[in-house]
Protein backbone atom coordinates (compact mmCIF):
# COMPACT_ATOMS: atom_id res chain seq x y z
CA UNK A 1 0.00 0.00 0.00
CA UNK A 2 1.35 3.43 -0.98
CA UNK A 3 0.92 6.71 0.90
CA UNK A 4 -1.38 9.15 -0.85
CA UNK A 5 0.82 12.11 0.17
CA UNK A 6 4.33 10.99 -0.69
CA UNK A 7 4.01 7.49 -2.26
CA UNK A 8 6.03 5.96 0.60
CA UNK A 9 5.30 2.47 1.86
CA UNK A 10 2.52 2.08 4.43
CA UNK A 11 3.16 -0.24 7.37
CA UNK A 12 0.61 -1.69 9.83
CA UNK A 13 1.17 -0.30 13.31
CA UNK A 14 -0.61 1.17 16.33
CA UNK A 15 -0.80 4.91 16.85
CA UNK A 16 -2.22 7.58 19.12
CA UNK A 17 -4.99 9.94 18.05
CA UNK A 18 -5.55 13.38 19.58
CA UNK A 19 -8.49 15.76 19.21
CA UNK A 20 -8.70 19.29 20.61
CA UNK A 21 -12.19 20.61 20.06
CA UNK A 22 -14.94 22.60 21.76
CA UNK A 23 -13.15 22.93 25.06
CA UNK A 24 -11.99 19.32 25.45
CA UNK A 25 -8.93 17.23 24.70
CA UNK A 26 -9.37 13.58 23.70
CA UNK A 27 -6.33 11.30 23.55
CA UNK A 28 -6.69 7.69 22.38
CA UNK A 29 -3.78 5.24 22.44
CA UNK A 30 -2.96 2.06 20.54
CA UNK A 31 -5.28 2.39 17.56
CA UNK A 32 -4.50 0.09 14.63
CA UNK A 33 -3.50 2.10 11.57
CA UNK A 34 -1.31 2.18 8.52
CA UNK A 35 1.63 4.56 8.92
CA UNK A 36 3.82 5.84 6.10
CA UNK A 37 7.45 4.84 6.63
CA UNK A 38 8.55 7.96 4.74
CA UNK A 39 6.37 10.88 5.96
CA UNK A 40 4.55 9.41 8.98
CA UNK A 41 1.03 10.02 7.63
CA UNK A 42 -1.60 7.85 9.37
CA UNK A 43 -4.49 6.06 7.68
CA UNK A 44 -7.24 4.34 9.65
CA UNK A 45 -9.40 1.55 8.31
CA UNK A 46 -13.16 2.18 8.28
CA UNK A 47 -13.77 0.26 11.52
CA UNK A 48 -11.28 2.37 13.48
CA UNK A 49 -12.38 5.64 11.87
CA UNK A 50 -16.01 4.96 12.80
CA UNK A 51 -15.03 4.04 16.37
CA UNK A 52 -13.14 7.35 16.73
CA UNK A 53 -16.08 9.30 15.28
CA UNK A 54 -18.49 7.52 17.66
CA UNK A 55 -16.29 8.38 20.66
CA UNK A 56 -16.17 12.05 19.65
CA UNK A 57 -19.92 12.16 19.08
CA UNK A 58 -20.66 10.51 22.45
CA UNK A 59 -18.32 12.88 24.25
CA UNK A 60 -19.89 15.93 22.60
CA UNK A 61 -23.38 14.71 23.53
CA UNK A 62 -22.34 14.19 27.16
CA UNK A 63 -20.73 17.63 27.28
CA UNK A 64 -23.86 19.18 25.79
CA UNK A 65 -25.97 17.50 28.49
CA UNK A 66 -23.68 18.90 31.18
CA UNK A 67 -23.84 22.41 29.73
CA UNK A 68 -27.63 22.32 29.47
CA UNK A 69 -27.95 21.09 33.09
CA UNK A 70 -25.66 23.83 34.39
Amino acid sequence: MKCLLCSGEMEKSTVSYTVDRKGYHLFIEKIPAYVCSQCGEKYFEEKEAKAIQNMIKALEEKLQDVLIAA
